[in-house]
């Protein structure tokens, strides 16, 4: 388990809290199995009724790792990343999350794949890709377009424009903004009202909501994921990352 990862189970809610904040809690390798493993116990604990996915005050996540990203790409179905996509999607019980702050690349699109998702008035939202020379993930392409349509979600997966927490409760990202000293509490209100209600019938209820259209986020997945994984090896990629760590604006006029 990675110390950047803390779980725990308080009144049959398990919380991931993502706890890396001298780095923007960037997510590496590690930290992605970490959250897998705590998904797959959170499903298996009987006490669990919900779980709670949230960051820092002030930074839910910047994303990944870049450092971390480029010395351990992923490599097939079987990367933490993918095991951790595959565990939040196959989660049967709800999943609530509470961002604060920054919500960056696979910070967003994880959003997608939770039950409820409650944002800061200080939000920032973003999935800047392709500013990246790689393409959309986690269903992304499929889901945003879906929620925004085709030309507002032109602006967030082409573009990579930021949007706000109120911006994200508007197109269906987010159930409700609120002042960030409140998002917590909120969300661990919502995710404890489970409790309360049979947990097979939630369980049945949250698997029908999803069964129409279960194989073809998968099959997105699998396809984003092989053009992800191409673009990674590309020259347009290898400028970014040199281009990011040497804190200079890419040069794409040669390609």
């Amino acid at each position: 388990m990675s110390q950047h990862i803390k779980t725990a189970v308080v009144n049959g809610v398990a919380t991931i809290e993502i706890a890396r904040p001298e780095k923007k809690n960037a997510l590496t390798q590690a930290m992605y199995t970490a959250m897998a493993e705590a998904i797959a116990g959170a499903v298996e604990a009987r006490e669990v009724r919900a779980l709670l996915i949230t960051g820092q005050p002030g930074i839910f996540t910047s994303g990944n790792d870049i450092e971390d990203f480029v010395q351990r790409p992923p490599q097939g179905d079987d990367s933490p990343v993918y095991r951790f996509m595959r565990a939040l999607l196959e989660c049967d019980k709800p999943v609530v999350a509470a961002v604060t702050g920054a919500a960056i690349g696979i910070g967003t699109t994880m959003l997608l794949h939770c039950d409820f998702v409650y944002v800061a008035d200080d939000a920032r939202l973003a999935m800047p890709f392709v500013g990246l020379a790689l393409v959309p993930e986690y269903a992304s392409s499929l889901l945003v377009p879906r929620l925004m349509g085709q030309r507002k979600a032109a602006e967030k997966l082409l573009l990579g424009d930021p949007f706000t927490g109120a911006e994200a409760v508007d197109c269906g990202i987010a159930n409700a903004v609120l002042p960030a000293a409140e998002v917590l509490p909120h969300a661990r209100r919502v995710a404890e009202r489970f409790n309360a209600l049979p947990p097979g019938a939630v369980r049945d209820a949250k698997a029908l909501m999803h069964a129409p259209h279960r194989e073809q986020i998968l099959q997105v997945i699998a396809a984003e994921g092989e053009i992800f994984t191409r673009r990674l090896r590309s020259p347009e990629a290898m400028e970014a990352f040199q281009a990011f760590f040497q804190k200079r604006a890419p040069d794409y006029g040669k390609f």
